[in-house]
């Protein structure tokens, strides 16, 4: 087993990270910019060392600088969390090279699985259902016209190495075709230095739907259950719950079944997510994110496994800890992802935490690395908390949460507090019954 973990991340997820490894007796290495100096999750690390300037790619993106801090420490792994260096190949590598162990898949399967075009084709070559589309990249305005004619309308036109809804455009028809091919372009190669695209047939009342993976170094690999993540804005999920409302038991069995037996042919390494859009008892997959998910404690809720501990037992050469008959589904539970922004206008509201208060009580828990007395930096992503609630039925949970996110007060800063407390009493989600159009096409608009 690993002494000591580097964690290149920062926020709720490294201190997630922390957690799990002060239980497994492993010493903790935090990074951070000159912004995150007082982080909770600096101050709660064994040791800390400063990576750089408030800008992500001169601290949490510089490579060389993760590098070194990890072998000036002497830590003999490194965890990459969720964003940042957590699905580059490169790095990856490099950590390899250096000698340290990569807590994360192999390389090879990230840059396979990292493209959207390999990554589906590789999931059609092992038997998951693919959403009908281009067989490739699509390189002019009339081979995209010719391959929407084939796919027919509504098309989505979506970035080969995309994530977070950049460099996704939909059309309707020719006309529409042109100008979302070259706006596609154009923010894939901003967002991702790549202005490659591909194509797939735009579904109209889909479900986002992912499957919770996990493969092991000796050829177990299992699912832990799906995850319902429709309830987005601009491709950005807000709330996730598990089980789906949407789905039947025996679909979660077969469309799980089929997500481990990618895991296996694969011989995949570590945590990794299916997604998939459900649309009339149908999956499509879209697309295999080779790391831990924001999302994965509604998993741990229901399973009572935990995920950061999992992927780093495996990645220290360890079996997976349970087997698939082992896994039981108990109760139901609800996420929201809390973030520092207006919840109207959804600007970003970076600032001093002049109080705070995180509910609790029996089944709810909190992620967060904030404080009274934090300024929230504006250099990072936005979301400042998950808070999480179990219960024994899908009804319960709503109501637990419900119950939490009135006790939820924030102080100093605008947050989304307000919006999912009045999602959370929506008929529409209470009734489950929402799909990934659903919030910006009914809610936000009514």
């Amino acid at each position: 087993m690993f002494q000591k973990i580097l964690i290149a991340n920062r926020g709720e997820i490294a201190l997630r990270i922390q957690r799990a490894c002060r239980e497994m007796g492993i010493h903790t290495v935090a990074v951070h910019s000159t912004a995150d100096s007082d982080a909770m999750h600096v101050r709660l690390a064994d040791e800390s060392v400063c990576i750089g300037p408030p800008s992500s790619k001169e601290s949490y993106l510089n490579m060389p600088s993760l590098i070194s801090a990890a072998s000036v420490t002497n830590a003999d792994a490194i965890h990459p969390g969720v964003g940042f260096l957590s699905e580059n190949a490169q790095f990856a590598e490099m950590v390899e090279a250096h000698g340290i162990a990569f807590i994360g898949p192999s390389p090879e399967h990230i840059r396979l699985m990292g493209d959207k075009i390999s990554a589906k084709n590789e999931a059609k070559r092992l038997g998951l259902p693919v959403t009908p589309g281009s067989a490739g990249a699509i390189d002019t305005p009339e081979d995209a016209v010719k391959a929407a004619r084939t796919v027919g309308y509504p098309v989505l036109i979506k970035a080969t190495n995309g994530g977070g809804g950049k460099g996704m455009k939909v059309a309707q028809n020719d006309e529409e075709l042109a100008t979302a091919y070259r706006m596609a372009r154009i923010e894939a190669k901003a967002n991702f230095g790549n202005d490659a695209v591909y194509m797939e047939r735009y579904l109209q009342q889909p479900r986002h739907i992912e499957i919770q993976v996990f493969g092991d170094a000796h050829g177990n690999a299992i699912h832990l259950g799906e995850r319902d993540c429709s309830i987005q804005r601009r491709h950005q999920k807000l709330i996730e719950e598990s089980p789906s409302p949407g789905l039947r038991p025996e679909e979660r069995a077969r469309i799980g079944a089929l997500a481990a037996n990618v895991v296996r042919e694969m011989g995949y390494l570590g945590a990794g997510t299916m997604e998939f859009l459900y649309e009339n008892g149908e999956f499509f997959f879209m697309e295999m994110n080779t790391r831990i998910q924001v999302e994965h404690p509604v998993t741990e809720m229901i399973t009572g496994v935990d995920l950061i501990r999992e992927q780093i037992r495996v990645a220290a050469g360890m079996t997976l800890s349970v087997r698939q008959e082992d896994i039981r589904f108990t109760g139901h539970a609800i996420e929201c992802r809390i973030n520092a922004e207006n919840p109207e206008s959804f600007m970003p509201s970076p600032g001093l935490i002049e109080a705070w208060h995180p509910p609790g009580g029996p089944g709810v828990r909190v992620d967060s690395a904030i404080y009274a007395g934090y300024r929230v930096p504006p250099h990072y992503d936005s979301m400042v908390a998950k808070l999480i609630v179990h219960g024994p039925t899908r009804q319960d949970a709503i109501m637990r949460m419900r119950r939490a996110l009135d006790e939820f007060v924030i102080v100093g800063i605008e947050t989304s507090l307000p919006l999912h407390r009045r999602l959370l009493r929506d008929p529409t989600f209470i009734d489950g019954t929402y799909n990934i159009h659903w919030l910006e096409k009914e809610f936000l608009s009514a």
